[in-house]
Order: structure tokens, then sequence, then C-alpha cells
């Protein structure tokens, strides 16, 4: 392993949690995600350590999503899979939000996919952005162990590895319900640099996209995951993505 890329990760692992997303259920196999900017954590701490955030980790995970919206709501995503690995499919994404215990909003609950896909996920306390994120996250933290037979922990610390330090955010022009919106684009390929690459080597040049915008409800457009073959001009391998109801897939 590359000595700076081991010294970066343990410095990211000492970094104390923002209070953005709630405290998560026991259950929830969240634990290095949990560890950055992905749960709640004392609010001094963050303070202090507010210089040690990348772009990339404000927008996905900091950024108050849920903060316009009055619960209780409702917010609809589509869900499709395609590509050559498997057989693709379509279904949808639930999530309910209520008011929480300190009466703001909200507290999360979600039905992952439908009857035979559906992932059961405790529900989020007290979030401010938006749960569906990691919702999105551990479903394919979970896909790309059954895929690879890789540790469901290795894959969560190089996605958080690459938000933090390997992103590259632009703007985009989107559209949702028929209308231009403005959203960040935040892209990671979170294996192309991993140490274990050969282990993964199929599916080592995964991309994610996320597109987050203040304009439309939940604050989250969609995100996107993308296994290309690796012979140039065929098919992808797998397509995985999730947007709002109303939104048009980016070109």
């Amino acid at each position: 392993m590359n000595r700076n890329s081991s010294a970066t990760e343990r410095s990211a692992r000492r970094r104390r949690p923002l209070a953005t997303l709630g405290t998560f259920a026991a259950t929830l196999l969240l634990s290095v995600f949990a560890v950055s900017a992905f749960a709640q954590g004392d609010s001094t701490g963050a303070k202090a350590g507010a210089q040690d955030y990348s772009d990339a980790e404000r927008i996905i995970f900091m950024n108050e999503h849920l903060g316009a919206l009055q619960p209780p709501q409702t917010l609809v995503y589509r869900f499709s899979r395609s590509g050559t690995l498997e057989a693709g499919f379509e279904d949808h994404v639930t999530l309910r939000l209520s008011p929480s215990a300190a009466g703001s909003c909200c507290d999360g609950e979600v039905d992952f996919l439908g009857a035979g896909r559906q992932l059961m996920l405790p529900t989020v306390e007290a979030a401010r952005a938006n749960p569906v994120i990691l919702y999105f996250l551990e479903h394919d933290v979970r896909e790309m162990s059954r895929l690879t037979q890789g540790q469901h922990n290795h894959f969560r610390r190089r996605i958080r590895m690459a938000i933090y330090q390997g992103a590259q955010v632009e703007e985009r022009a989107l559209e949702y319900q028929g209308r231009t919106i403005t959203a960040r684009q935040v892209l990671i390929t979170p294996y192309a640099d991993d140490p274990n690459r050969a282990r993964f080597e199929r599916f080592a040049d995964k991309q994610y996209m996320f597109w987050i915008s203040d304009e439309v409800p939940g604050g989250v457009f969609g995100i996107a995951t993308r296994m290309n073959a690796r012979d140039a001009g065929t098919e992808p391998l797998m397509i995985d993505e999730l947007y709002l109801e109303g939104a048009t897939a980016p070109i």
C-alpha cells in the first residue's frame, strides 16, 4: 500500500463526525461511513475540524438537504439496473419523513426496493442531510460484496476516502419536472487506485455520480453507479440509477 495513501486514511479515520445525518440504529452496517462526516457527532469536535472536510463531503453529507421540508412528507425515487452482467430491473425507493422527537425535520424511514429485492434498513433519526444517500451506498456496498466476495468495510472505506480526497465536483444544468435546475455533480472512482485492485479488477473502474440540488425536494436529484466493460465499444457491465420522481436522467 502507498505510504501516503495509508497515512491519509489514518488521518481521515481520526476525524470526528459532524452532526448532520442523525443517530443510526446499531443494526445499520455503516460503521466505517459513520467515522467520517456521515453520522451524528459532537458539535465542538465538528467545529474544530471544520477545515478537514472536502467540498464533496460537504455537498453530499453536510448540507442540510431536508432543511426546507415540512414533515410529514414522502419522497419517491425511481431505481433501475441495466447492463450485461445481470438481468436488469426497475423498482422504487420510498423515503418517509416524519417530525423528529425535537420537532424538527426529520426522522427518515425507507422502503428500499420492492418484495424480493428489498433491503431492510433502520430509521435514521434527526436527519438533516438526506438519508437516501447512505441507503443507496449501503445497498451498493452489499452488492459489491456479493459480486466480489470482498468485505463490506473495504468498500465502505474506499468510497469514504474517494469522497474525502479524490472527487471531481462541477455544476450541471439538469431537468426536473420540465424545468431546468442547477445541480452540483460529484464524481468518484473509489477503486481505481485501490491497493487491492487486482482482486476486483473487473470492477475497478466503477464510477459513482451524485447530483445534489437545492432546487428539488430533499436536495438529492439522483445517484448512479456505472461499471464499464473492459473492451471499448461494448455495453456497460452494470448501471444502477436512482432519481427523484420528476427528474430527467442526465445525459
